[in-house]
């Protein structure tokens, strides 16, 4: 193969994502990690002559689409968040924090795999096999077409995969394999694009599908360098808090699916169990009716979920009041704190405002600015809402409410739950009807939805 070769003058590349500048600076301009970008010697680039074609490209009617048909895992949830289920030779990241429950859901999926007639190989590199099959006999994982293999080198694991011939291959952890033939320890950058690259190029030559577990650092993000997110063709992430049973599993990116749903679990001593129906379990009791606390309908894919939120705002005679938030975007709550001071005239200036979510699940669309807005003006004013009520609408700086997405869909989850009141924004439901039974108030501004929900607060 003929080649040609051309010099150019040293320059700067990234250790994590190997992007390249002429000169040197201390930001990545890709992946916006400091003090990785270092000096690099001249380079020789080589350009590559093309050469005779072995299968050559068809027609894109052509194409086989029953190879990306999805199969099941057996486990319904995670089947939501990938589009229906694993796609052969597609590769899965699923990452999270440790003792989230990475492991326990992905050998539970692995045993429901091998009992549907698939070949599975799990490989661990961080326990032993005793280890993982004392977890397997506690969650009920065992199955005779599961094999497990306790492994750190990478060419040990192909060598495994060759051997065994598998359907279904989880590696465990990612991070902690290693390859001979690069330099450096298991889960610095060469190591994971390496051992990432060879299992990649192995699943899509094959038909097998691969399921990682990745390790995150402090900040949330995953390990390693970003460019195993973009060589990857699913990422999912596990959130939840550790001192709560309940786990959520989104799609950050998904090749083969939407990104938009989510899958919640119930993580116990005996494994960890999908939760078909969630709506629920982010409320409070509904037997007692405090102030500062509002009720909104989150769309997370196709699903909905009611979720609560709860403010607390107390006086303070600080210069700078406080502003803390948990499950919610910290910025968006100080938008809305500011439209609440500015357009409905609600002192909240001089306090220290809490503002949280019920059973630690995160509210990211706008369609709960407005129960966020209602709830911490009901506890401004220590007047509780009106029982049964539920708040939905995107806040303008203005002052104005917008329509969202979704709204038919919402009110009818709400009302299946037992709620009877609604505060939408104006012209929302279009001609859609209204759940029986529910009373749907239209507002078009957050100076109007104040003096509704709160009659006499707004414009004091």
């Amino acid at each position: 193969m003929a080649t040609k070769a051309m010099t150019r003058s040293p320059g700067h590349r990234c250790s994590e994502c190997g992007w390249s500048t002429v000169k040197w600076v201390g930001r990545c301009g890709e992946c916006q990690a400091w003090g990785t970008v270092s000096e690099i010697g001249a380079v020789k680039i080589k350009t590559t002559a093309a050469v005779a074609v072995d299968s050559p490209a068809i027609r894109i009617g052509e194409v086989d689409a029953r190879q990306a048909k999805a199969r099941s895992t057996g486990v319904s949830e995670f089947d939501r968040v990938l589009g229906g289920g694993l796609v052969r030779g597609a590769v899965v990241l699923v990452a999270g924090e440790p003792g989230i429950g990475k492991s326990t859901l992905l050998l539970d999926v692995a045993a429901r795999a091998a009992r549907q007639d698939q070949t599975v190989l799990y490989v661990s590199a961080e326990e032993s096999a005793a280890q993982v099959r004392m977890r397997a006999e506690r969650i009920e994982a065992m199955a005779r077409n599961l094999f497990l293999a306790a492994e750190t080198d990478l060419a040990t694991v192909l060598g495994h995969i060759n051997q065994i011939g598998p359907d279904l291959v989880v590696i465990d952890s990612i991070q902690t394999i290693a390859s001979g033939e690069v330099e450096g320890a298991a889960g610095n950058v060469s190591q994971i694009r390496e051992v990432a690259a060879s299992l990649i190029q192995l699943a899509k030559a094959r038909g097998i599908s691969i399921l990682l577990v990745g390790h995150v650092t402090k900040d949330g993000s995953i390990a390693g360098p970003r460019v195993l997110e973009h060589l990857v063709d699913v990422v999912i992430q596990f959130e939840g808090e550790r001192h709560s049973r309940l786990r959520l599993v989104r799609a950050v990116k998904n090749r083969y699916g939407p990104t938009d749903e989510v899958g919640c679990f119930d993580l116990s001593d005996i494994g960890i169990v999908g939760l078909p129906d969630p709506s629920g379990l982010f409320l409070s009791s509904r037997d007692l009716i405090v102030p500062g606390t509002c009720v909104t309908v989150a769309l997370e894919g196709r699903r909905p979920l009611v979720t609560e939120v709860q403010a607390l705002l107390a006086a303070t005679t600080a210069p700078s009041p406080r502003r803390t938030t948990s499950g919610l975007d910290g910025s968006r709550v100080a938008m809305i704190l500011a439209v609440l001071e500015k357009r409905a005239n609600v002192p909240v200036r001089q306090a220290d405002c809490y503002v949280s979510t019920v059973g630690g699940v995160r509210l990211s669309e706008p369609a709960s600015d407005l129960a966020i807005a209602l709830a911490m003006a009901s506890s401004v004013s220590d007047r509780a809402l009106p029982p049964g009520t539920v708040a939905m609408g995107e806040v303008g700086l203005a002052g104005e409410i917008r329509a969202v997405t979704g709204i038919p869909r919402r009110l009818a989850e709400a009302a299946r739950l037992g709620f009877r009141k609604a505060v939408v924004p104006k012209g929302a439901l279009g001609t859609d009807p209204t759940p029986a039974g529910m009373d749907v108030t239209e507002v078009c501004d957050i100076r109007e939805a104040v003096s509704l929900g709160l009659p006499g607060q707004a414009g004091k």
